[in-house]
């Protein structure tokens, strides 16, 4: 995966002068960028449920004929052969490609594929009770029933199935909403090439490049130009952009790298095209957008199941801790409201997952009239404007915990990089321009507790480097992630708040 250098990238940024780029998207972009747009389904995952439901459907017919026609007593020698047989028949229906959004779309092609890779599972089933002799042991009644009931099953499911990608095909769910860097003949035949092999999964939205004139044309392909590459980042991230495949050619390396510098920071798959390439490499160096070979330059974070592990361990591990820590919680709620005037929660504005704007709740720590709201001065030690109590949770990270709640909405995770305040500052410098590639925080959910914080990185920011550490740290957790280091942070949380908790006040 393409990373800048934060440490590198930020002495960059500073002996530039810190420039921010200014001006807004064209009207076109913007006119886009404003209209509302549905979430989409991830072919991987679509592709793991269908698999899970196909094995499902033929381990219950294949036992349902069992309970009707044969005795319980011979289920430990049928139990074992039945799972067997499923896992067989999945290993061979994705052997024959049908475990595809393209596959799921047919009917003939599909049916023809499903049935001949069932018949192709009997068939290894008879030859290994032949083999082993085992062939008294089987009821060809049962055997033959389940052959012809399980393919029945399977041509169901997959008419089934058919309709429904059919319908979320037509309503735009399976379409990666992508955008095309580049222009010229070489975009256009790009665009001729996915409109040919993979318009059912791909949505153009639009093209950018930095190039005017005749060799960069408003419009290619029917596909018009929308802006230059930086502003790519702010309408990726309004226009929910999914995809971007980069049309330059493989010589043009410093053209590339610039783009890479700018995007990286998105939440988006990038894909360098070689449609266009001399060069010739094998199957294994490229991946595919429909029939279109491409070099993978950057991955989305924590997609397709992983996203999907990620959201189930967020919501189980947030009921979990709102039940066992309701009492901390309540005494905490007592404790503000007796010791000092003022609404128990404290809510601010802090950008979330893909740099949106998310409203997060705290246990209120500062006398309510010295409230800072945007966080434009930090928290020091013996600050006058915490409360007694507040000196305590903001120590202890108690007044993290109504953040539960955010992580119920879906706005927070329980791990990831912390959500920075808006106007907040490392030696009087807006962190995003302290640091370039700041905003690469946000390619995954912010959370309540994360890799910086259980490394000590927690509390007052006084110094660059103190934001430079943070920045490194949630770039490392991003890269590196699993659930299992999500369980070690988690773990080690409590531990840090002991042990690493001087900056903390």
């Amino acid at each position: 995966m393409f990373r800048v250098d934060p440490r590198q990238a930020a002495v960059d940024h500073i002996e530039s002068g810190g420039s921010q780029r200014s001006g807004g998207l064209s009207p076109l972009a913007e006119e886009i960028a404003s209209r509302p747009v549905e979430s989409g389904y991830s072919h991987t995952v679509l592709s793991g449920i269908a698999q899970i439901i196909e094995a499902g459907l033929l381990a219950l017919t294949g036992i349902g004929i069992f309970l009707w026609y044969l005795p319980l007593s011979e289920a430990l020698f049928y139990v074992p052969l039945i799972a067997g047989s499923v896992l067989l028949a999945n290993v061979s229906f994705n052997m024959a490609r049908t475990h595809r959004i393209v596959a799921y779309r047919s009917i003939f092609k599909q049916t023809f594929r499903v049935m001949i890779g069932w018949s192709a599972v009997f068939l290894v089933l008879m030859t290994g009770l032949f083999l082993f002799k085992a062939g008294d042991m089987v009821s060809r009644v049962w055997l033959l029933s389940w052959f012809a009931a399980g393919g029945v099953a399977l041509i169901a499911f997959r008419l089934i199935w058919r309709a429904l990608v059919l319908k979320w095909s037509k309503d735009g769910r399976l379409k990666r909403r992508t955008v095309i860097v580049g222009g010229g003949p070489s975009a256009a035949s790009l665009i001729e090439a996915i409109e040919s092999g993979a318009n059912n999964d791909i949505k153009l939205i639009g093209l950018f490049d930095d190039r005017v004139g005749e060799r960069s044309p408003d419009v290619v392909a029917g596909l018009h130009k929308l802006g230059k590459v930086a502003d790519l980042v702010e309408f990726s991230r309004r226009a929910k952009i999914d995809l971007v495949i980069v049309s330059m050619p493989l010589s043009a390396e410093a053209r590339v790298l610039e783009m890479l510098r700018q995007l990286w920071v998105l939440p988006v798959d990038i894909r360098l095209s070689a449609h266009m390439s001399k060069l010739r490499f094998t199957d294994k160096t490229y991946s595919y957008v429909g029939d279109l070979p491409v070099f993978d330059m950057a991955d989305r974070p924590i997609s397709d199941w992983n996203r999907v592990f990620k959201w189930v361990f967020d919501k189980v591990v947030a009921i979990f801790a709102l039940i066992v820590l309701s009492p901390i919680m309540i005494a905490t709620a007592i404790a503000i409201k007796l010791t000092s005037k003022g609404p128990v929660l404290f809510r601010q504005k802090r950008h979330g997952f893909n740099n949106e704007l998310i409203e997060i709740y705290k246990f209120r720590s500062m006398y309510i009239d010295m409230s800072d709201t945007k966080a434009s001065k930090l928290v020091t030690r013996d600050d006058p404007r915490v409360t007694p109590v507040g000196r305590f949770i903001r120590k202890t990270s108690i007044d993290e915990l109504p953040q539960l709640f955010n992580v119920l909405k879906g706005e927070l995770s329980i791990v990831g990089p912390r959500p920075h305040a808006l106007e907040a500052k490392a030696a009087n410098t807006l962190y995003h321009e302290a640091v370039d590639g700041y905003f690469a925080r946000h390619k995954v959910k912010p959370g309540i507790t994360g890799w910086a914080q259980v490394h000590g990185w927690r509390g007052e920011t006084d110094t660059i480097e103190k934001i430079m550490q943070r920045v490194d740290h949630d770039l490392y957790y991003i890269e590196n992630w699993s659930i299992f280091l999500d369980l070690y942070i988690l773990a080690m949380t409590p531990v840090s708040l002991f042990t690493k908790a001087e900056n903390a006040f």
